[in-house]
């Protein structure tokens, strides 16, 4: 049976990664998918990773119907690649599921759950509701302090804002004025992000020693 899966993670936990290599594995047995991606860092119409990996990809907009662009290609689909999930409508998020117990194609979407206010994406929390199975990605992304980052938080000019739109694109470490970091849950509560905490530390200590 055809299954929708969500795989989450904070930023910088290779989501992106794993899709194509989830792509790579399915399409080297002969299986047909399709990749979807909104909002890449790369830009449209693109699904890419870190690691410097980059695929061509169908761009979802706010008109993308799922079910109408799925099943009226022109070959048989036996999967899709939706990455960058939480960007999708929940409307977007049902045709998804409406694929999988239709027409028996596996949809495996990749995203993140929570924006930097720590609130749920509408896609994130349909996928939540409505996926098969939720897998959170073992590669766990640190904090500065070195523990487990749970949190994405957006940062202007190294310090952590906690208003504004609920998607402006941006990518870690990218050193634009507006960033993303990923902290832990306490340094997220106190918006110490790297930037506010190498400021009120001594030069000679190292990160992971620095005040939490």
């Amino acid at each position: 049976m055809a299954e929708l899966v969500f795989f989450s993670g904070t930023m910088d936990c290779g989501k992106s990664t794993l899709a194509l290599q989830l792509d790579h594995n399915h399409a080297a047995r002969g299986r047909r998918g399709l990749i979807f991606s909104r909002d890449d860092r790369a830009g449209t119409d693109r699904l890419s990773s870190r690691l410097g990996l980059e695929v061509l990809a169908r761009e979802v907009t706010d008109a993308t119907d799922f079910w109408v662009d799925v099943t009226g290609d022109d070959a048989p689909v036996d999967y899709l690649v939706c990455d960058e999930a939480q960007f999708y409508s929940a409307g977007q998020v049902e045709q998804l599921a409406r694929l999988v117990d239709e027409a028996e194609i596996d949809v495996f979407a990749f995203g993140i759950t929570a924006d930097f206010r720590t609130r749920l994406f509408p896609g994130s929390a349909r996928l939540i509701e409505l996926a098969d199975r939720v897998e959170v990605l073992q590669v766990q992304s640190l904090c500065w302090c070195g523990a487990r980052a749970t949190h994405n938080a957006r940062t202007l000019d190294g310090r952590m804002v906690v208003e504004g739109e609920q998607v402006v694109v941006g990518d870690v470490g990218s050193g634009a004025q507006v960033a993303y970091e990923v902290l832990c849950r306490r340094h997220h509560m106190r918006r110490m992000t790297t930037a506010v905490a190498r400021a009120l530390a001594p030069a000679d200590r190292l990160s992971f020693d620095l005040p939490g």
